[in-house]
């Protein structure tokens, strides 16, 4: 196994953190990808949301387990500001890391993970954020890349923005964006990353409960067939965080539908069904009906190492044989 200062910190077999992913980020995945050895994330805020008491009754059904590591993501920008330090304390006080993103390095909530004896983490797109986290107090810090899928920080590749941050940091530094296969995953290690972190491979996954439409979009799906636009925006993100990286597809799609609700989505924590209002960038239940084609289909440039659905552990075996076995060929 590869063990980095990411895995002797947070606890991990494997050198992996699954991405915050919205409603796919939920206890059955961040629970199988801990089995696995990896750290599995649930999305409390950008994702299910609700109040302190809802986000422990969420993370009261993550399993943990002895190879791995779980974890609570907030999409701050999703975070009722008169609830933060709240909602904060009430996930740290359940997992072994918290990680924030969008939203500028905080050191008061990491003072309140670091309270709870948990790991804070940051995610960041650029060298500047990366030392403010680092300022912050962060135990490790997400380099993001612009190849990300999703709602994306990074304004340059990922490797450019290694280079960087590696040279100027001393905490474990997790790549991200374009991390969907074995050889993306050695490359990274070997420049000097402590670890990755994947989203769009496990979106494909079976634990996740994306809708097939969209599953099937991804396996069909290349690297240049993903496009960064702030059409998906829907109007309730900052004009900086407009930036989202789907497929094209579903862009081309979205801008010819005529209407303003494209079907309607399920929440698969409460079971609530609510309609889904064109160019709004919300995940895609399986049991979501209406233009699925039409909706937002978040993919990163890792798309290409989407090839069929399979189980998270499936993921994580691969990733790891494939990346083991070219480090291994390169010493």
């Amino acid at each position: 196994m590869l063990s980095t200062r990411f895995t002797e910190l947070v606890g991990c077999t494997v050198p992996i953190q699954q991405a915050g992913m919205g409603f796919y980020a939920h206890p059955p995945l961040a629970s199988a990808v801990a089995a696995a050895g990896g750290l599995g994330m649930v999305s409390v805020y950008g994702g299910y949301g609700g109040p302190p008491e809802s986000i422990a009754a969420l993370l009261d059904t993550v399993q943990d387990h002895p190879s791995g590591a779980v974890g609570a993501n907030f999409i701050m920008h999703s975070v009722d500001p008169a609830l933060a330090e709240e909602s904060v304390a009430t996930a740290a006080a359940r997992v072994r890391v918290v990680d924030f993103f969008y939203s500028n390095p905080d050191p008061k909530l990491v003072d309140i993970v670091h309270a709870a004896e948990a790991l804070a983490c940051w995610q960041v797109g650029s060298l500047d954020e990366a030392l403010a986290a680092v300022d912050a107090g962060c135990d490790f810090i997400i380099a993001q890349g612009e190849g990300a899928g999703g709602h994306v920080r990074g304004k340059i590749g990922l490797l450019a923005l290694l280079d960087e941050v590696l040279e100027a940091v001393d905490v474990p530094v997790l790549a991200a964006g374009g991390i969907g296969s074995g050889r993306a995953m050695a490359a990274v290690l070997a420049a000097g990353a402590d670890g990755v972190r994947v989203g769009t491979r496990f979106i494909a996954a079976e634990e996740p409960e994306a809708h097939s439409t969209y599953v099937k979009a991804l396996i069909a799906a290349r690297a240049q067939d993903t496009i960064v636009t702030q059409a998906f925006n829907g109007g309730d993100w900052p004009v900086e965080y407009e930036a989202i990286r789907v497929l094209r597809s579903s862009l081309e799609a979205a801008q010819a539908f005529e209407g303003e609700i494209v079907g309607e989505n399920q929440n698969p924590f409460t079971g609530e069904r609510y309609p889904m209002r064109r160019f709004v960038s919300d995940v895609i239940h399986k049991a979501a009906t209406g233009n699925i084609k039409a909706m937002a289909m978040l993919a990163g440039e890792s798309v290409s190492g989407v090839k069929k659905i399979q189980t998270a552990a499936e993921i994580i075996a691969e990733l790891m044989s494939e990346a083991e076995e070219l480090l291994g060929r390169w010493h």
